[in-house]
């Protein structure tokens, strides 16, 4: 198995590099995270969502930086940053800490986009998978309110107003990456028939 190419267009082969520590190390705080959160420990829950949202600067700032990037980590970072935010948003929804809509809207948006990528493969078109702009926006979203409800149910602050404006904001932008990516992909779909 190789690596993206470098600078200089030459592919690597597989490294375990220390990004690739660092992306395996968020993927194991995943059911820390979650389970803090069963214990209502959501002080420390949040705490560990932080750090993770930090290791995942730092992994990306190092292969970057370091030209260490592998084909293990382009697959690993989509997968821990996914792990994490879909078992966090299940989690403070079972516990009543968001509502369980908002989680379903998030999981099922990813399956639809996982789902669309499988058929285009199947039908012989591969995508490129490039986030898009409101992807993006939403992502950062979700993340911001987990993290908000992570902190405010974890220090026993109340802020109900913000954290309902932050909730439809999320999934209003879910909605719209979720229709965007959709349509795209039924067009390359209809192209290729």
């Amino acid at each position: 198995m190789t690596a993206p190419p470098g600078p200089g267009g030459t592919w690597r082969p597989l490294l375990l590099t220390l990004p690739n520590l660092i992306t395996l190390a968020r993927l194991c705080a995943v059911p820390g995270t979650v389970w803090l959160m069963l214990q209502h420990r959501l002080d420390l829950a949040f705490l560990l969502f932080v750090g993770a949202g930090i290791s995942d600067a730092i992994d990306g700032w190092m292969a970057r930086a370091w030209n260490a990037q592998s084909a293990l980590g382009a697959l690993l970072d989509p997968v821990a940053d996914k792990a994490l935010l879909v078992s966090v948003y299940v989690t403070l929804a079972a516990i009543g800490v968001l509502p369980d809509w908002l989680a379903i809207l998030v999981v099922f948006r990813d399956l639809v986009i996982v789902g669309g990528v499988l058929v285009l493969w199947v039908l012989g078109q591969p995508p490129a998978i490039r986030p898009i702009l409101v992807s993006k926006l939403n992502t950062a979203m979700q993340i911001g309110v987990a993290a908000l409800a992570l902190f405010l149910s974890g220090f026993g602050l109340e802020a109900p107003a913000l954290l309902d404006i932050c909730v439809w904001a999320v999934a209003a932008t879910t909605l719209v990456s979720g229709v965007t990516y959709v349509v795209a992909a039924l067009r390359r779909a209809a192209g290729t028939a």
